[in-house]
């Protein structure tokens, strides 16, 4: 694979030849090929490379569309290469623009998507046509999604490789953690779409029968639609919130209490601070990011919920010391990959090494910032272990005055997530159903510590 960090997207100035008006659908194209190309060699997430401000010249349909487009592609993005080389006898052009990133997101379109397979050729020619570097290979383009096209109706694609969307160097590092068979398991639900998870202030059954969707064994609501939330009954009228099931889990282990003063010291984007404020906790949330902390401000007024707010860095955060701390360190997110697959490309090995690292101090940050007798839930959205299981020995030989409090399996509702130290460990192949709407989880790492009491 590629270092697609230091690759050009291809994309430049344009021609100042008079352009056509662009046909129905092409502008969400364009930005679908210029978003993956971004976000390939910048590292950007899909959902910020999607901001409105940012896309803000197409309409909420076509920003949608482009939205789906990218993130498909980014899906499949290794066998929709591999594809891609099996068409192209001679291999890419060399300095044809943009023309990777129209093909990548055309074949995304023929393969995965409930898009006219003519529409999907049509569009990615003439997006290639409207850039001077690549309008040359307007007809490759036509022939080598054709000859896609036909071998995708005559049944002649298949998908045998397990890795074939996993990178290399993280298919190696899960199944040293995890066995190959959990490994692959792990690579094929990240094929499938995401679940739509709700944490409901109360009455789930009753809520799970209004929305069409069912309780899950940890409490929280999973839906089969995929229906814009806000059109969704409840809410408007703050009733419920997006939250999948696994990060539910961490603030329902720390278990906070009617007046007890609570900190979630990675607060954004609010599920969890919620979840507390719900409780009748004090709760004090913080987060480094003023934009993310908004976000967190208007999701409490929504719900009619609140929290003292504040911007902050959690290293150098000075309080009283608290009841209770909710750690939801910074990571790679790498246990988000079916949520997010922007991932999947754009971390390396070095970042998981740096984050560790910050993911230390912040643990130790957050003990001296509880009371004797506190407790504090650590937990990261990440698969790998240095984000989770090997911080916990290592923490406790730095700072003796914790302790751990294991996690039962009636806490939780999932048994086989409960490893032999009383630690949570989630992963996608949890919680099977056979249908896949209802199946899966994010991978999470999750352990409950005390404070020592005087």
């Amino acid at each position: 694979m590629p270092d697609l960090k230091k690759r050009s997207s291809g994309f430049g100035a344009r021609s100042a030849e008079p352009v056509p008006p662009p046909p129905p659908g092409l502008s969400a194209r364009l930005t679908a090929a210029q978003a993956l190309a971004d976000i390939l060699a910048s590292g950007h997430a899909v959902e910020d490379r999607f901001a409105a401000t940012r896309t803000s010249e197409l309409d909420a349909r076509d920003r949608a569309l482009a939205r789906s487009i990218a993130t498909t592609a980014l899906r499949y993005l290794g066998s929709i290469r591999a594809r891609l080389a099996q068409a192209l006898e001679k291999g890419l052009p060399k300095k044809s623009g943009a023309l990777e990133w129209h093909l990548i997101t055309a074949v995304a379109q023929i393969l995965h998507m409930d898009v006219p397979d003519r529409a999907a050729v049509d569009l990615a020619v003439h997006a290639v046509k409207r850039d001077p570097r690549s309008a040359a290979f307007a007809g490759l383009t036509n022939a080598v999604l054709r000859t896609i096209v036909r071998a995708s109706e005559a049944g002649e694609i298949t998908l045998d490789d397990p890795y074939a969307d996993t990178p290399q160097w993280l298919a190696v590092r899960w199944s040293k953690a995890y066995g190959d068979e959990t490994a692959q398991g792990i690579a094929r639900m990240h094929a499938q779409e995401p679940t739509l998870d709700l944490t409901v202030k109360s009455d789930a059954e009753g809520w799970a029968q209004r929305l069409g969707g069912i309780v899950l064994p940890t409490g929280s609501v999973r839906l089969a639609t995929h229906a814009p939330i806000e059109t969704l009954p409840g809410f408007n009228d703050g009733e419920w919130w997006v939250q999948d099931a696994a990060a539910a889990l961490p603030a329902r282990l720390l278990g906070a209490n009617v007046g007890e003063r609570v900190a979630d010291l990675c607060a954004a984007p609010g599920g969890k601070t919620a979840q507390l404020a719900l409780h009748g906790a004090h709760v004090v949330a913080l987060d480094r990011s003023a934009e993310r902390m908004k976000r967190v401000a208007e999701n409490l007024t929504r719900l009619g919920l609140s929290a003292e707010l504040h911007i902050g860095d959690a290293l150098s955060f000075d309080a009283a010391r608290f009841d209770a701390i909710l750690l939801d360190a910074p990571c790679s997110s790498t246990g988000t990959i079916r949520r997010h697959p922007d991932v999947a490309w754009t971390k390396r090995i070095s970042d998981i090494t740096a984050l560790a690292t910050l993911q230390a101090k912040m643990l130790d940050r957050a003990c001296s910032l509880l009371k004797p007798g506190g407790r504090l839930v650590y937990c990261t959205c990440s698969l790998e272990p240095e984000e989770g299981e090997q911080h916990i020995a290592a923490l406790l030989r730095r700072n003796p005055d914790m302790l751990r409090m294991p996690v039962t399996a009636a806490e939780t509702g999932l048994a086989d997530c409960i490893n032999e130290e009383g630690e949570v460990r989630t992963l996608p192949t949890h919680l099977p159903h056979a249908d896949m709407r209802f199946a899966g989880l994010d991978g999470f790492f999750a352990v409950r510590l005390q404070r020592r009491a005087l």
